[in-house]
């Protein structure tokens, strides 16, 4: 058994927290290899998550510029981890500011919150599956299951505070996920996309359709390529691999020491449902591309579970109907305010929350749009507008009585009409992670110019390749510019936990 510790060096306490994660996966891990062949196991095998904990006593004196890596209080807080080899950076850095910011040790040790099972195979081994039936029907008298109950969100949501302000027993949470909150999205995510946790980058792009997805494939597998055009090269150089569904992996030609790895990894037998496309740097902070289908069911969803790999920012590409008889098919909606009629989110974000804009995600995406388009000051107009994107949950929105959706609309100014770009902006801001949109006209039914094959199909041959190109280079200048100024204290409340 390990004795809580306590640590104020940061790589000390991240090596204790790993060692006791490997220890206790690999005893569920051993044990239930015994329990699948066949082995009586002769009383109930439970591990347990670490925790890592801090207590003070007085408020820290932080810099105020800071968002995040120091807790409201004094008091005791406390958060489990798993995972610690995926989220080695992430907890580093997360070690490291609250150390400084409260000079008070790191206190590490074993919780008493149970890892289930499922989450000791970190890889997604289908734990049922090796099992006859009757092994399968004494499963819970052995191993603790995934428990719902120990997953929810009410940190994120800020509906914890009970006893006081306190999450549990007295103590304060530390981080806004759990431990089996964690696992459960990672599970999910590589459920859901056909790629591996460890594949996903901290820059991520949402789409909502195909197109993308085949131009981001193409691109990718471009800048894989060797070229002798030393600005090329230069460029290409800072993405080390792209990976597919699969965790097909191509790797770069262009890397100092020689050519290109064999390609590794091997593609679903068919796609999965939302699937998720890596330029992948060596730090972790490429771009990951996911299409994620029509409706905000499905962009909730997705970005429940990629929450948990705190990335530094998602943007949501996309197409839109224009609203206004001014905007023509192509033109680009940069969204600065939100109408949430998308409603999946009405639980854990009330309506009367705003949703603001974010100014360093906006002038990524407005200088990206001129970079790539080269049109500046009032010439962007032409091509561009800035204004209201409403998010609805029908998409057959116009075969009803839509007189007062459409009142609705004028009155909170919209210009655009999806159903995913809202759902994306309040989980970035539920999540505290910085989010933008960026979407393109590409009908405008109000206006008789509805989406039709010829039509479409034009459309998305010119327009695509441009607006992906945009994304990609707002995320790059958000990268450029540094994650001190991208995560926005807008984001946090006055009594956030500590850890971003």
């Amino acid at each position: 058994m390990f004795a809580t510790e306590k640590f104020t060096d940061p790589e000390a306490a991240y090596a204790r927290v790993l060692e006791i994660y490997e220890r206790n996966t690999s005893i569920l891990r051993d044990a239930f290899r015994k329990f699948s062949s066949g082995a009586a196991l002769e009383q109930r095998v439970r591990a347990c998550y670490p925790f890592v904990r801090i207590t003070t006593e007085k408020t820290a004196h932080t810099d105020t510029r800071q968002s995040f890596g120091f807790v409201a209080g004094p008091g005791c807080y406390e958060t489990t981890l798993t995972r610690p080899a995926l989220f080695r950076n992430y907890l580093l850095s997360q070690f490291k500011l609250v150390l400084e910011n409260h000079q008070v040790p790191l206190e590490i040790g074993v919780s008493d919150l149970p890892i289930p099972v499922h989450f000791a195979f970190p890889e997604g081994i289908h734990v049922e599956g090796s099992l006859d039936p009757e092994h399968l029907r004494s499963l819970p008298d052995v191993f603790d299951l995934p428990d719902l109950a120990a997953m929810d969100d009410r940190i994120v949501n800020g509906t914890y505070e009970v006893d006081n302000g306190a999450w549990r027993d007295g103590v304060h949470p530390l981080a806004l996920f759990t431990g089996p909150r964690v696992d459960y999205s990672l599970h999910r995510l590589r459920h859901y996309t056909a790629t591996s946790p460890d594949q996903f980058q901290r820059y991520v792009l949402f789409t909502n359709y195909a197109f993308y997805v085949d131009e981001f494939v193409r691109l990718g597998r471009k800048l894989m390529e060797p070229t002798d055009d030393p600005q090329e090269r230069a460029y290409r150089q800072q993405y080390v691999a792209f990976v597919e569904p699969g965790n097909v992996t191509t790797w770069s030609a262009n890397q100092e020491g020689g050519g290109a790895q064999p390609a590794s990894g091997v593609a679903p037998a068919r796609q999965p449902q939302m699937p998720a496309y890596h330029l992948q740097r060596a730090d972790g902070s490429g771009i990951t591309l996911i299409n994620i289908g029509v409706g905000p069911s499905n962009a909730k969803t997705v970005t429940d579970h990629v929450a948990v790999l705190r990335p530094h920012g998602w943007l949501m590409l996309g197409h839109c109907a224009g609203l206004s008889a001014s905007q023509r098919m192509g033109d680009y909606v940069l969204a600065h305010a939100y109408v949430r009629d998308d409603h999946v989110l009405d639980d854990d974000l009330p309506l009367w929350v705003p949703i603001p804009a974010l100014a360093e995600v906006q002038l990524a995406l407005q200088d990206a749009v001129a970079s790539i388009t080269q049109l500046k000051g009032y010439e962007l107009k032409r091509i561009m507008r800035t204004g209201t994107v409403a998010s609805v949950d029908d998409r057959n929105w116009e075969l009803r009585d839509h007189r007062l959706p459409l009142l609705r609309f004028s009155q909170s100014r919209a210009i655009a009409l999806d159903m995913e770009s809202a759902t994306v902006a309040a989980n970035g801001f539920r999540f505290r992670v910085p989010y933008g949109t960026l979407l393109c006209v590409s009908d405008k039914p109000l206006h008789g110019e509805i989406k039709l094959p010829g039509m479409a199909n034009s459309f998305y041959e010119q327009r695509v390749a441009q607006h992906l190109q945009i994304g990609i280079r707002a995320l790059e200048l958000l990268r450029t510019n540094g994650i001190e100024q991208l995560h926005s204290r807008k984001l946090r409340s006055f009594a956030e936990p500590a850890f971003r």
